[in-house]
């Protein structure tokens, strides 16, 4: 067998794909872009979505891939297995509505067992097929000439996730011997497809023919498809005779550099340390990829994630000896291992680095927290003579506030308790109840739209300097059906041209209207999209008659159109400002440019500041008014990045692009329009800033008319403010109202010390009316005072002068009474407790509370249950 690094059979794979006529798709952002059915791109399929669907058209049908993916449903068992990971390359080959079975199966075949790529030894080869699929069966028995007893009919071969497209699929397994058996030679799973680690699935065939309907029943899809996936880790773990995939190059070296920080073991002595030594290889991956990618740890969603990986691989960490920030270190180990195919690491070597520290440090603070929860916890177990500590708390500690459940239970049981996992089991599967229910259940892949994909006449965009265009209409679409007149309704244009922007890119479609030769309008244009070909997509509500092969003017709504350009340009501006301010990392995330406004989504690892956000607006007004010419070059990708263009966030780009240039101080890859020169957008004026999501902050911002309409109401704000705080010019609005809060302030203060006077003189009769119950002394009173705070200060008085054993003081401002009970040392000596009389006493007032055993306090919302409360304060002494 070939001696190949993990590199070589990536590359390997993607070079044979490319001599069978294959584009080669570079692998995207694990954070998916617009797909709300994924949490992650968890197969190299995901991220092809629109070609399957049919809402592209590939410029090439035969695509190949190396994706990297995450998937967390069985995070619990890395580590643990041979194969487990949370982050995996899946390689893959896919025909969209081209090939088919048998040039799938000939071509795996080849590249697996010919000398010239991985020449594997054919009789260590076994495939799985579906039991119907013959077709599938006499390929690999006809053609590929492989032997009865290596194809095994298996009945769950088949791909279908309850919806949508679907079919039949054909497993490869290679044969590592006798060796890796790990059950008995008769045992029912000793089969290429059972349970075993004997036999190892290396590649899936999937032969996508069939459309799962709502009903149950299956059709045909109209373009039949081929998607396959191969595992790298596993495929690399046969090359280098590794037992199990961590024994690769793609693990090793992140576990010798552990190995170096651990203190307490080396890799290979103990199955237990091993495991930890996997863990943390395995979850340094997957969070340098993620953060690299935008997503930050957080409470929420893939931040969630996250969050749980680092806690989880800073606690294998512990078990070595590593009592200190270290995941941080193994950044650069990992972007070393990867960097042939995925230099991004590397590249953002430093931010990866410092979200991963600031983790880390951050967590150390939560276990010194939890360690005291759950001293408390454990505390409060054995005071009540019992020996377990309940799921419930176990479940708290780790929702909550973040605690390893392995750590509480080793907690605990050097403590001498039991821990009730059963307990603790049951309060997951409620939670993992409520995420599913939360989860969205859209099917993850629609059908294709088999007229859309077959139209292929040509549309071309001439709206970059045309705004009005006479062009012959060539398809009128009603609903799925082309027709050649349409005269009312809503239908679907295509044009031989069009000025019609199309919405992409953030930016949104123009609106306008279509004119006959004679002038009259005949329809509406409401949207514009991109059809699966290419062509430009008109939406349109019809007035008018419409005929197939007739010429139309097309007129775009130049006012919104003009609105739009500024707010697009606007955009790379601010772009290119946060970057200045923020650093790199700061990233589109997204962005709508409308007429009225613009909104910009970034990922940024903190919250920005205001000053910050001045200093970005008064940057992009500074390249306003320096009136910078906005130039446009249309040149191919590589020439564009080499001069030094942004490529933005999650967009694809084709051969050609355009280069949006506004001076040299903003340059992005940007197929929008945009204005001429930077001063044709006036003014520009940030109106809000946000966080949106883990890691992911929103700017929302207007320009021009809207801008100067923003400031101006905000001018006639101010000049109300002014005429309210009496103030004949602006300017002195704000020492105006500093004087006016200084006044407040000082009344405020003669308030308080009245009520104080007041309250002091209350006291005085008050504390006169001690009695008796149960041989203790207590005072119960309703008193006139303005909160909580100044019934703590009578306490504190009645606490100096040692007037009773128990006080308890009651009052009410309007619906809301608060009361509060002390006890004296002499009482809490006796086994008397604050917290307990007050729970007994805050239901009469419909409310609840507790505190300390000298004092506690409580809210409700019935003030004529104070006499009730304070009377039941007798009766709670003598019982």
């Amino acid at each position: 067998m070939k001696k190949l690094s993990s590199s070589q059979v990536r590359q390997m794979y993607l070079d044979f794909f490319k001599s069978k006529g294959h584009s080669i798709e570079p692998s995207a952002s694990l954070v998916p872009v617009n797909d709300p059915t994924l949490l992650w791109i968890n197969s190299g399929v995901a991220t092809l979505k629109k070609y399957f669907d049919g809402s592209v058209v590939p410029e090439n049908p035969r695509i190949t891939n190396a994706q990297k993916s995450i998937r967390t449903n069985d995070i619990e068992n890395v580590g643990k297995t041979a194969r487990h990971h949370t982050m995996f390359e899946m390689m893959g080959n896919f025909s969209i509505g081209d090939y088919f079975k048998k040039e799938a199966i000939l071509w795996a075949w080849e590249f697996l067992t010919s000398p010239d790529w991985i020449g594997f030894d054919p009789d260590k080869l076994y495939v799985t097929v579906y039991p119907k699929d013959t077709e599938a069966k006499r390929i690999w028995a006809e053609e590929v000439g492989l032997s009865a007893d290596h194809i095994v009919d298996v009945e769950d071969n088949f791909w279908d996730i309850g919806a949508g497209p679907c079919g039949p699929d054909s497993e490869i397994f290679y044969d590592r011997g006798e060796a890796f058996l790990d059950v008995a030679e008769d045992d029912p799973e000793n089969y290429p497809g059972g349970e075993n680690e004997r036999y190892l699935e290396i590649w899936n065939l999937v032969f996508s023919e069939f459309n799962h309907q709502a009903d149950g029943s299956y059709d045909p899809l109209p373009h039949k498809n081929i998607d396959t996936g191969m595992g790298l880790e596993r495929m690399v773990s046969i090359i280098q005779d590794a037992p199990t995939n961590f024994e690769t190059d793609l693990f090793m070296p992140i576990i010798r550099a552990v190995e170096k920080l651990s203190s307490l073991a080396k890799y290979g002595e103990n199955p237990q340390t091993d495991i930890s030594f996997k863990v943390i290889a395995d979850h340094i991956r997957a969070l340098s990829f993620a953060i690299g990618d935008g997503a930050l740890p957080s409470n929420e969603g893939r931040g969630y994630v996250l969050r749980r990986l680092l806690r989880r691989a800073v606690m294998h960490g512990k078990k070595l000896g590593i009592n200190e920030a270290f995941l941080y270190k193994l950044v650069p180990v990992v972007g070393e291992i990867m960097v042939s195919y995925y230099p991004e690491v590397l590249q953002q070597k430093d931010f990866i680095e410092k979200v991963v520290r600031t983790e880390e440090e951050r967590f150390h603070e939560t276990i010194n927290e939890g360690l005291e929860i759950l001293n408390e916890l454990i505390a409060s177990v054995k005071d009540s003579k019992e020996d377990t500590l309940s799921g419930k708390d176990i479940f708290k500690l780790y929702d909550t506030y973040g605690f390893p459940v392995e750590l509480t239970e080793e907690v605990a049981e050097d403590e001498g308790l039991k821990v009730d996992h059963s307990g603790f089991e049951k309060e997951m599967d409620m939670q993992r109840e409520r995420a599913r229910a939360a989860r969205n259940t859209e099917a993850s892949m629609g059908v294709q739209s088999a007229v859309l994909t077959d139209i292929k006449v040509k549309s071309t965009f001439v709206g970059y300097t045309e705004l009005e265009a006479n062009s012959e209409l060539l398809i009128i679409l009603d609903g799925e059906n082309i027709v050649d007149e349409m005269s009312e309704g809503t239908a679907q244009l295509i044009f031989a041209e069009t000025p019609f922007y199309a919405e992409m890119g953030g930016q949104v479609a123009d609106q306008g209207t279509i004119n006959n030769q004679s002038g009259e309008v005949v329809a509406h244009v409401t949207k514009v999209l991109k059809a699966p070909n290419g062509q430009f997509l008109h939406t349109v509500e019809i007035t008018g008659k419409l005929s197939e092969g007739v010429v139309y003017q097309l007129k775009v709504d130049t006012n919104k159109r003009n609105r739009i350009l500024k707010n697009h340009t606007a955009t790379h501006l601010l772009h290119r400002a946060l970057k200045d301010i923020l650093g790199d990392h700061a990233n589109q995330a997204g962005s709508l440019v409308a007429p009225g406004h613009l909104r910009f989504d970034f990922t940024h690892f903190g919250q920005v500041t205001p000053e910050e956000l001045i200093q970005m607006e008064a940057i992009v007004n500074e390249k306003i008014w320096e009136a910078i010419p906005v130039t446009t070059i249309e040149t191919d990708i590589d020439t564009a990045k080499n001069m030094g263009a942004m490529a933005l966030f999650g967009e694809k780009y084709g051969k050609e692009v355009r280069v949006i240039n506004i001076g040299g101080y903003s340059i992005e890859l940007c197929g929008g329009t945009h204005v001429s020169n930077t001063e044709d957008i006036g003014i520009f004026k940030i109106v809000s800033e946000s966080g949106i999501g883990a890691g992911v902050r929103r700017i929302e911002a207007v320009t021009s008319k809207e801008a100067y309409e923003l400031m101006h109401g905000e001018e006639q704000q101010l000049k109300t403010i002014a005429g309210i705080v009496k103030s004949p010019q602006l300017k002195d609005v704000v020492s105006k109202t500093e004087q006016l809060q200084q006044q407040l302030r000082e009344l405020q203060k003669e308030n308080e010390q009245l009520a104080g006077k007041l309250a002091n003189q209350q006291a005085g009769d008050v504390f006169k009316e001690v009695k008796e119950a149960n041989g203790y002394t207590y005072i119960a009173a309703k008193v006139t005072v303005k909160d909580m705070n100044q019934l703590r200060q009578l306490a504190d008085q009645w606490k100096q002068k040692e007037l009773s054993d128990v006080l308890v003081l009651a009052t009410a401002q309007g619906d809301k009474v608060s009361l509060l009970s002390a006890m004296s040392k002499t009482a809490n000596d006796k086994g008397l407790k604050a917290g307990e009389l007050i729970k007994a006493i805050a239901p009469k007032v419909g409310g609840g509370g507790g505190g300390r055993p000298d004092m506690a306090q409580a809210g409700g919302k019935n003030p004529a249950g104070i006499e009730e409360a304070l009377a039941e304060v007798k009766s709670w002494l003598e019982k």
